[in-house]
C-alpha cells in the first residue's frame, strides 16, 4: 500500500473523475508524480478508498442504461466526434505523456496516433455490431442473433503507455454501449483525466467514463464489486495472473495481458544495416518500457559478429535527454527505483558471463532517472539477462549456430507476445510464421503491433483470457451474445406437444 505523502505545495493535485467531473480524494492517501526528466515531483495523485470506486461504479451503473440504449447512429456520430476532438488535442495529450512518463514527446505522439485508430476503427460500431439472421430456419420460424454490452466494465492500464492503451479499452467498451471506470496507474495519471474531460466536450454523458486513481485498493475494489461485469487488464504476468484468477473467481469476464520477453531472430542473409537499424529502434524506443520491445536478438550463425558491431556503432548516436526537447530521441525511465533496477542488470550479465558490449551507465545524463542504451553480448538462456523481463534499454545478444535452435529458444520460452525475424527468404519467414509460437509476428518488422482492425494479444504467459484486445476480439471482449427463435403462427394451430423442438 502507498504511504500518504505530503507534497510539496508547488505540485499540482490529481483527482478522480466521477458522474462528468472532477472529485476531490477523501481518502486521506496520495501518491507522488514525478518528471521523471529531472527527478522533481510534479504532483499529488488522489488514492482511492474502496467506497470512492464504489462512488464510481454506481455513477457508470447509473448512466448504464440511457447509454445503452442510445441508437446506434447517434453513438457512431459522437464516436466521429471524439476521433475529431482527440486529433486537435493529440499534441497536448502528448505533452502529458512526456511530463509525466519521460518518452520523447515524438514517441508520445506516436503512442496517440496508435490510440487514435482504435478509435477510428470503432466509428464504424453499427456495423461491427451487426448480428445474423436466418429465415425460415424451421417451418414458420425465423432465427437471428443480436450482440448486446454487458454493463460497468474497468479497464486496469499500465505506466508505459497511458493514454493508448486506456483508448484501446474505453473505445470498443463505449462503443459497444457499456459504462467504463478506468484505473489508470497512479506514476503517470493526468492522461486520463485529460481523456475525460475530452470525452465530456466531445458529448458523453456524466457517468460513462469514470477515472479512480489507485494502488492496490482500488484494484481490489474493481475486482471485488458485484455490479463490474468485465476487468480488461495490461502489466505484468505475476500481476495479470492475480487479475485474471480473482475476477474469473468472482464471475467476471476477464482479459490480462502480462509480459514479454521478445526474440528478434536475425538469418545470415539478414540486410545487416536494416536489421541493426530495427534493433537499436526496437530495443530502445521508449527507453525499453514497451511489452513489444525487443529485449533479445537471436544471431544465427556468422550474422553475430558483424550484426554487434552494427548495433554498437549505432548506440553512441541515439541522443538521449529530456522528452521535451526535440532533439533527444530516448528519454528517462518512469521512476529512480525502475532506473536502479534496470541498470542492476548490466552487473548481473556480467557476473553470469555475458559480455557487456556497452554500458548505458557510462555519459547518461545526472538530472532525473535517465539510463543509456546498454548492449549485453553472449548472453545465454540461463541469465537473468535473458529470463526477465527487464523493461529498459538493455539488449541482449543470443547467439546460435542454426534457424532451428533459434526457433526452439523462442518456443521454449514461457512468454509468447511478439517475436520478429530478419531474412530474405521469403520460404523460411513463411515457415517461421506457421511455426513460432507467439501471438504477433513481424517479418523484417522488429514491432509488429496489429493495426486497429485486427486486435493485440500474446501467447502463453503472455496472456490470460480468451479474447485479445481492441479490433473485432475488442468488440466480441465488450458484448455477449443472444440468440432469439421467433413465430408468428395463426392462434388456431396454436396446441401442446411436450416432444423436444425439432427443425422441420
Amino acid at each position: 500500500m502507498t504511504d500518504i505523502v505530503d507534497a510539496p505545495a508547488a505540485v499540482k493535485p490529481i483527482n478522480h473523475w466521477i458522474a462528468g467531473g472532477r472529485y476531490a480524494g477523501e481518502s486521506g492517501r496520495t501518491g507522488p508524480v514525478y518528471n521523471p526528466a529531472t527527478g522533481e515531483q510534479s504532483g499529488a495523485v488522489d488514492l482511492a478508498s474502496t467506497e470512492e470506486v464504489g462512488r464510481a461504479v454506481q455513477a457508470a451503473k447509473d448512466a448504464f442504461p440511457a447509454w445503452r440504449a442510445l441508437s446506434l447512429a447517434r453513438r457512431a456520430e459522437l464516436f466521429f466526434a471524439i476521433r475529431e476532438l482527440f486529433h486537435a488535442k493529440r499534441e497536448e495529450i502528448a505533452r502529458h505523456l512526456t511530463a509525466e512518463h519521460g518518452k520523447v514527446l515524438s514517441d508520445a505522439m506516436g503512442e496517440v496516433t496508435r490510440g487514435l485508430e482504435v478509435i477510428e476503427f470503432c466509428c464504424g460500431i453499427p456495423h461491427l455490431l451487426k448480428g445474423g439472421m436466418t429465415e425460415q430456419a424451421s417451418t414458420g420460424i425465423d432465427v437471428y442473433s443480436i450482440r448486446q454490452p454487458l454493463g460497468v466494465v474497468a479497464g486496469i492500464t499500465p505506466f508505459n503507455f497511458p493514454a493508448m492503451v486506456p483508448m484501446w479499452m474505453w473505445a470498443p467498451a463505449l462503443a459497444s454501449g457499456n459504462t467504463f471506470v478506468l484505473k489508470p496507474s497512479e506514476k503517470d495519471p493526468s492522461a486520463s483525466v485529460f481523456t475525460a474531460e475530452l470525452l465530456k466536450q466531445a458529448g458523453i454523458p456524466d457517468g460513462v467514463f469514470n477515472v479512480v486513481h489507485g494502488d492496490k485498493v482500488a484494484v481490489d475494489a474493481l475486482l471485488d464489486h458485484p455490479d463490474v461485469a468485465a476487468i480488461s487488464f495490461v502489466g505484468s504476468t505475476p500481476i495479470a495472473r492475480y487479475v485474471y484468477e480473482t475476477a474469473t473467481a468472482k464471475g467476471k469476464r476477464c482479459q490480462a495481458l502480462g509480459g514479454a520477453k521478445n526474440h528478434m531472430i536475425v538469418l545470415p542473409d539478414a540486410d545487416i544495416d536494416m536489421a541493426a537499424d530495427a534493433a537499436v529502434s526496437a530495443a530502445y524506443g521508449s527507453a525499453g518500457e514497451r511489452c513489444m520491445a525487443v529485449s533479445l536478438v537471436v544471431a544465427v550463425g556468422e550474422v553475430a559478429d558483424p550484426l554487434v558491431a552494427a548495433i554498437k556503432e549505432r548506440i553512441p548516436k541515439v541522443k538521449v535527454g529530456d522528452g521535451m526537447d526535440a532533439s533527444s530521441e530516448m528519454g528517462p525511465l518512469i521512476t529512480r527505483e525502475h532506473r536502479d533496477k534496470v541498470a542492476s542488470y548490466i552487473d548481473a550479465g556480467a557476473t553470469e558471463g555475458a559480455t557487456v558490449v556497452t554500458d548505458g551507465r557510462e555519459g547518461a545524463p545526472t538530472d532525473g532517472f535517465f539510463l543509456a542504451p546498454s548492449l549485453l553480448d553472449n548472453v545465454t538462456p540461463e541469465m537473468s539477462t535473458y529470463t526477465d523481463e527487464i523493461f529498459g534499454p538493455v539488449l541482449g545478444v543470443t547467439r546460435v549456430a542454426t534457424y532451428d535452435e533459434a526457433v526452439q529458444l523462442v518456443n521454449e520460452n514461457p512468454y509468447g507476445n511478439g517475436t520478429a525475424i530478419f531474412t530474405r527468404d521469403g520460404g523460411v519467414a513463411r515457415q517461421f510464421q506457421f511455426e513460432v509460437q507467439a501471438g504477433m509476428v513481424g517479418i523484417n518488422v522488429p514491432v509488429p503491433v496489429p493495426v486497429a482492425y485486427y486486435s493485440f494479444g500474446g501467447w502463453k504467459a503472455s496472456l490470460f483470457g480468451d479474447r485479445h484486445i481492441y479490433g473485432p476480439e475488442g468488440i466480441d471482449f465488450y458484448t455477449r451474445s443472444k440468440v432469439v427463435t421467433a413465430r408468428w403462427p395463426d392462434p388456431a394451430t396454436s396446441k401442446v406437444d411436450l416432444g423436444f423442438p425439432q427443425t422441420r
